[in-house]
């Protein structure tokens, strides 16, 4: 019985006359042996310039790159640097020795790169001090004066900060905050994180918080206010899920809503309505008279019977509360 087999070629279904048939027609064997022949002459071609550069002291740009397994580009790039010799032997054409190649990867061994080391040489460090170093820095001694750093997970990330994941990726590329990645997933530098975010330990041991609709309901303000009170007054805050959330207790002691809320205590508004005058009158009263006042926000607040005196004496010598 003839067995059906798939064409190695076409893989249309064929029957057999022998056992060692592999192709369904003579045009398909034809078709496969043609294939193999161009598989073998591009092999050779690829490894034609490897045998090639074996047998050669100087090299090209190219020759070099293929050598190396990288670009032509990154080639440029490191005898531009001064990293790799090159000779030149006229306006077109330049050569690599394979010697220096050599010598140039056993003078960069491999070291260890942490998250937070950033590439500086002997004469940039030099000037930031402000002289000249004739003994350049060791490797060693740069690695001893690094921090190590406590990372964390971005899961551990969306939970601590009240992040979302999208909003953790574009934060910690545009930031530059340190991260490794283990086992596929990242990990975050806390120090970095608490940083950005805001979170301090005083921050975490803080338990009351105001959105920014609830303080300018509760304190009569603006958005825009308390951004700048926040900002110059080094108010604690926080966001979560994109809402950020001030620290009551400091909002308090800048706000003062006991003040306000005492009897004792005009606000300007309030003492123009009840004398009949302009808040610019009022403010010059209290500036001449030297009255106590009180900024909360930014609005000030009067002692009332600082400014009930003066004005009954005002009313006693004048007759009026206009101001003379």
């Amino acid at each position: 019985m003839r067995k059906i087999r798939k064409c190695a070629f076409c893989g249309k279904e064929f029957t057999c006359n022998s056992g060692s048939q592999r192709y369904c027609s003579e045009q398909c064997a034809e078709a496969a042996k043609a294939q193999r022949k161009k598989r073998q002459q591009d092999f050779l071609k690829a490894v034609q310039p490897v045998i090639d550069i074996a047998s050669q002291e100087y090299l090209t740009f190219s020759k070099a790159a293929i050598l190396m397994g990288c670009s032509r580009q990154y080639v440029y790039k490191l005898v531009n640097e001064g990293k790799l010799p090159a000779s030149r032997i006229s306006s077109r054409m330049a050569f690599i020795r394979k010697a220096d190649i050599e010598q140039m990867l056993a003078g960069n061994p491999y070291h260890r790169v942490l998250p937070t080391l950033k590439s500086t040489t002997p004469s940039s460090l030099s000037l930031k001090k402000g002289r000249a170093s004739s003994k350049p820095a060791r490797k060693e001694d740069s690695f001893q004066n690094i921090e190590p750093l406590e990372y964390i997970s971005g899961e551990d990330v969306m939970r601590i900060y009240k992040v979302k994941k999208s909003w953790l990726y574009v934060s910690a590329k545009r930031n530059n905050i340190p991260m490794c990645k283990i086992a596929g997933k990242n990990y975050y530098s806390r120090k970095h994180m608490d940083a950005l975010f805001g979170v301090t330990a005083e921050i975490e041991s803080l338990t009351e918080w105001l959105t920014t609709d609830e303080a300018e309901s509760l304190y009569s303000t603006t958005k825009e206010s308390l951004r700048t009170q926040a900002y110059r007054r080094h108010i604690p805050t926080k966001r979560e899920y994109g809402k950020t959330y001030y620290s009551k207790i400091h909002l308090d002691d800048i706000f003062r809503p006991d003040l306000k809320a005492s009897d004792s205590y005009y606000t300007t508004a309030e003492a123009a309505e009840k004398y009949g005058m302009t808040k610019s009158n009022i403010c010059v009263i209290v500036k001449t008279n030297n009255l106590t006042k009180v900024k909360v926000g930014v609005q000030n607040l009067i002692v009332k019977e600082e400014l009930d005196r003066i004005m009954a004496s005002r009313l006693a010598q004048f007759g009026s509360y206009r101001l003379q």
